[in-house]
């Protein structure tokens, strides 16, 4: 019975803090808030508690962006950053530019290499290269 009562009592008191008043469940709240002040949390690392400055408060997880997240963040985010940072969005770009032309090129690699390790074991493989070609004329 002390197990089921201890579960309860963990339910509720998650249930309550759920509900708190001032926690913020969504980054849309976040909008035009000034932060008071930022806490680190012990129990996940960089983990933080954000207190701004009208009471309301969140979590957030840690500042260990993944790549794809923060390439992502750089475009949608472009209108509000790039005046602040135009010297990086340009070098931004031309590595974005770099990156593209390398997986283009890796990928032609690639598929020729495939087509050079496979053309003696099929041989058809190089007759219907050659109408591609033709078709690609």
């Amino acid at each position: 019975m002390a197990v089921e009562e201890k579960w309860k009592a963990n339910q509720e008191k998650v249930a309550f803090m759920k509900q708190f008043p001032g926690l913020l469940g969504s980054w849309e709240a976040l909008v035009g808030k000034s932060i008071e002040t930022v806490i680190m949390l012990k129990g996940k690392q960089g983990a933080a508690a954000i207190v701004f400055s009208d009471g309301t408060f969140t979590v957030a997880p840690p500042m260990a962006t993944e790549p794809y997240e923060l390439g992502e963040t750089l475009s949608v985010a472009r209108t509000f950053l790039e005046p602040k940072h135009q010297t990086a969005y340009v070098e931004h770009d031309r590595l974005v530019k770099k990156d593209r032309d390398a997986l283009k090129s890796a990928r032609v690699e690639k598929i020729l290499g495939a087509i050079e390790n496979n053309v003696q074991q099929i041989p058809e493989l190089k007759d219907r290269l050659k109408e591609l070609v033709k078709e690609w004329k």
